[in-house]
């Protein structure tokens, strides 16, 4: 069966900024089938329980399956992991860009809609994917290296460090990310 893909973005994101646009074009031109939730943002709105709810949908229809190939940004690899963990469901793929766990200090905002979606136990992942990329950089201006380099050494050998590269998303000049290419 061939490989599916799922692109997830991470808080007070959508489907349509940074580089997801460029990935599922990518992906497209390949005439692979991808799939870009859009999860609900915003305070009162994003939490674990509400993007559970939406990813679902994906098991439901068995979009999301062991065939899966997910690539994920900033507060969506841990969204991931526990939702994977959680629902006992394996996965062929993980690419994770600027991912932590447990961290708060961003603002009230953020720390507001991320903490529902930190978990213990973060290891377990391995049990339901073999192939996990992390990618992070040392000057993240929301998330700090320690955090994301933290997240990284708890999942997987497979690092990429991308010096100078901020939260690896449009601010940062990652409207296309070629470095991603090789995953799918």
């Amino acid at each position: 069966m061939k490989s599916n893909y799922l692109l997830i973005h991470g808080s007070f994101g959508n489907p349509f900024v940074n580089w997801f646009p460029y990935l599922r074009k990518e992906i497209e031109n390949r005439n692979l089938e991808v799939y870009t939730p859009d999860f609900p943002t915003g305070v009162g709105y994003q939490n674990y329980e509400n993007w559970s709810k939406l990813l679902k949908t994906y098991v439901e229809t068995n979009i999301l399956n062991e065939n899966t190939i997910i690539f994920a940004h900033s507060i969506a690899p841990i969204f991931i992991c526990k939702f994977l963990i959680e629902n006992k469901i394996k996965v062929k793929r993980l690419v994770f860009v600027c991912g932590f766990n447990n961290y708060l200090g961003i603002d009230k905002d953020y720390d507001a809609v991320n903490e529902s979606m930190y978990f213990d136990y973060l290891e377990n992942i391995k049990k339901y994917c073999q192939d996990i990329i992390c990618f992070y950089s040392d000057n993240d201006p929301y998330v700090k290296y320690e955090a994301e380099k933290e997240f990284a050494d708890t999942i997987t050998e497979n690092q990429i460090l991308i010096r100078g590269g901020g939260h690896l998303n449009s601010e940062s000049g990652y409207t296309e990310f070629p470095e991603l290419l090789k995953y799918i």
